[in-house]
Order: C-alpha cells, then sequence, then structure tokens
C-alpha cells in the first residue's frame, strides 16, 4: 500500500514516551565547543534541545513561540485550543497545520489497518488517559464510544465535517513528534545544521556534535513501574533521522490486580493487553516515527513483524526494536536496520 502523505525535508525520556536523550548528559562535556542547550515545558511534557549555531543565537523565544502556538492547535490541556472547540463542536474552521496533522494521521490509519486512529479521543478519556476522569465503560457505552470513533472525518477546504458529533480527536500520539519535526524545520530555516531536539521523548537529530561525532540517543529498558528510576537498555548514533519509543510500563493505571495500558486498540475500544512493552522506529520523520511506535504498540509483536514482513521498505519499517515480556523476562527483537544501527554505537 502507498503512503499517500506530503513529504517534509525535515533532515532528520519523560513520563508517557520513554527515551532517554544521552547527549545532555554523556558528550557535552567531551565538546571542545558546547552546544547550546534550551529546556522547557510544551504539551504537557518537557523539551530539551541542543544545537549548535555558527552565529550564536540564543532561540529560545522563537522555539517557545512555536510551541505554544502548537498547543493552541492540538494540546487536549489547553481548553481554548483548536482541538478542543473542534471536538465541542464549537467551530468546523480549521489552520492548515491542523488540517496536515489529520492528514498525516489520516495516511497512517489507512497504512496500518487501522492500528493508528486519532478518532479515539472519547474512548481514551473514557478509560482515564485525558483530562476527563475516569468512566471505565461498560459493553453498552463502549459500543456507542465504538461508534463514535469510527465515524467519517473529512477536510473540505478549511472546514472539517464529522459523521458523528460524537467523534473527538486526539492527537497526542502523533503530536510530540510533529513539534519536534516543527522544531527541526524551524531551525532548518535558520540555517542551523546540527542539533538534538528531545521533546517528551521524540528525537530528532540532524549533523553532529563537534568533531564531527554523531549525537548518541539511549533507548530505556522497560521499566517495572512508573516510579522507577531510568535505566539505559541501549544506545544508537543518530544523523539526520528522528526516534521515537512508545511504551506500555509508565503510563497505566491498576485495579483489582489488573493493569490498565495507555495504549487503547481502536478496533475494540479496550486498553491493549500483550506482552509487547516497548517499541523504536527510526525514521527520517519524527511524526511518522511516533505514529508508527503507537501503531505497532496496537498490533503486539506478532502483528507488528508480520505487518513489517508484508511491508518491506515501507515506512516505520526498516529500524525498528521491540522489547517484550517472554515468560518474565526481557526479550528483544529488531529489524537488520536498527541492528546495523546498534553493531554502529
Amino acid at each position: 500500500m502507498e503512503l499517500h502523505y506530503k513529504k517534509r525535508s525535515v533532515r532528520h525520556p519523560g513520563v508517557g514516551r520513554f527515551l532517554v536523550a544521552l547527549a545532555a548528559l554523556l558528550l557535552v562535556g567531551c565538546d571542545r565547543q558546547p552546544p547550546t542547550h534550551l529546556a522547557g515545558k510544551a504539551q504537557g511534557t518537557y523539551y530539551s534541545i541542543l544545537y549548535r549555531d555558527p552565529q550564536g543565537r540564543d532561540l529560545r523565544r522563537q522555539v517557545d513561540s512555536l510551541l505554544d502556538d502548537f498547543d493552541r492547535t492540538a494540546s487536549l490541556w489547553v481548553d481554548s485550543s483548536l482541538l478542543r472547540r473542534v471536538n465541542a463542536n464549537l467551530t468546523t474552521d480549521i489552520t492548515p497545520r491542523f488540517a496536515e496533522l489529520l492528514l498525516f494521521s489520516d495516511s497512517i490509519r489507512r497504512y496500518t489497518g487501522g492500528a493508528f486512529d486519532v478518532r479515539i479521543g472519547r474512548l481514551v478519556q473514557a478509560w482515564g488517559f485525558s483530562f476527563r476522569q475516569r468512566e471505565e465503560p461498560d459493553s453498552r457505552t463502549l459500543d456507542r464510544l465504538l461508534r463514535a470513533a469510527q465515524g467519517a472525518v473529512e477536510i473540505h477546504g478549511t472546514t472539517l465535517a464529522k459523521e458523528h458529533p460524537d467523534t473527538e480527536l486526539d492527537f497526542n500520539a502523533i503530536a510530540q513528534g510533529y513539534s519536534s519535526d516543527l522544531v527541526a524545520r524551524l531551525f532548518d530555516s535558520l540555517g542551523i545544521r546540527d542539533y538534538l531536539i528531545d521533546i517528551g521523548g521524540e528525537v530528532v537529530a540532524r549533523g553532529s556534535k563537534a568533531g564531527g561525532q554523531p549525537w548518541r540517543v539511549g533507548i530505556e529498558k522497560p521499566a517495572r513501574d512508573s516510579l522507577s528510576t531510568p535505566v539505559v537498555q541501549t544506545a544508537i548514533p543518530l544523523c539526520d533521522r528522528a526516534v521515537v519509543t512508545s511504551g506500555n510500563y509508565r503510563k497505566y493505571y491498576e485495579k483489582e490486580g489488573i493493569r490498565y495500558s495507555h495504549t487503547i486498540d481502536p478496533a475494540t475500544g479496550r486498553p491493549v493487553t500483550h506482552s509487547l512493552l516497548s517499541v523504536s522506529v527510526v525514521e527520517k520523520e519524527c511524526w511518522l516515527a511516533d505514529a508508527m511506535a503507537t501503531a505497532y504498540m496496537v498490533m503486539g509483536l506478532e502483528r507488528a513483524r508480520q505487518f513489517i514482513a508484508d511491508h518491506p521498505g515501507g515506512p516505520g519499517t526498516e529500524a525498528v526494536m521491540f522489547i517484550y515480556d517472554d515468560h518474565g523476562q526481557l526479550a528483544t527483537y529488531a529489524t537488520p536496520g536498527f541492528s546495523r544501527l546498534e553493531t554502529n554505537k
């Protein structure tokens, strides 16, 4: 199947996304000319950015302005955001950026056979993984929410049309990757050629650190629970690429001995219950890596491996690592492309 999305020239840890950027901790001290470091908050999470600018510009104001604007477009945590107003049927007018997010999301929905779907906003909320209080839906409520999550959503120029008024969009599984790409586009437009952008664990790297050495990014070992101290599973060099890790081992809740994952299967409307603990995807664009990592978490290990086998060379299939529970022990499976990155570390 061909992916119908607009190609971008983007060159490409925290709770909720589970990827540890090692550059700030391990590499900066080795640079004779340390990069500029920016840190702050966006989309309810952190951002940490390293960049080398020959002109020595401080880009904090521009980065914060860009991320604040994106929050006003696509954040569920900003009451007045365009996304919240669209979901509440207060407006049908959308911006080009909102439309692009939706078109990118729909391309991955079709590509993955529905494993990735941003129309599940009410289901995510019902299970307690959004801004609303947990409902723990019964079968009748679940059927109603599933019907809403399957309603058609179309774009006509600058207008959004929803078949079902209760359909609510949730861009959480693509937004942070997309915002990392936005910052990368900004840096590219300013002629900055060496940077490492980490927004909530969605990482974009271009160029290198001083001396031509590659940026290195660590991928977290799945933790026992949400309070465990992060431990690095493996580290990979990253140049002109993005990497995203999606996992179930920090964002969950437990009730009566059952752990409910924040990853919701669009086909069932329920949290996934398989052995896959985390997926890391390396791609040229961070939004794509972000969406595919979520899709694989929905599929589970066996379905994901079969999908990769059925789509050789397809988007999000070349460099992927899975970490899963094998009868109580952590086990890994990596595609050849990801294994080569580990070999080059």
